[in-house]
């Protein structure tokens, strides 16, 4: 397939995919043309606060706890 060609079909594949997609995409190029991905901001992720409940938190606070800062002497 010649490069036109196939920057054509890429091109016309990525319009129909949803933004997320799209985003994922270049993320994927980039990285394979060495160029970090896009940064996006830390008040994007604000849209989130909120979501886990309170009761899930505390089972992750229990995972947490219950599985890290633990040695298992045996494995070393």
């Amino acid at each position: 397939m010649e490069k036109s060609t196939t920057i054509q079909e890429i091109s016309q594949r990525l319009k129909v995919l949803p933004l997320e997609q799209q985003r994922k995409v270049l993320d994927f190029i980039l990285e394979l043309s060495d160029e970090p991905p896009k940064q996006y901001p830390g008040k994007n992720l604000l849209q989130f606060v909120g979501t886990i409940s309170k009761e899930d938190l505390e089972i992750m606070k229990q995972a947490i706890e219950e599985g890290c800062e633990q040695i298992d002497e045996s494995q070393w």
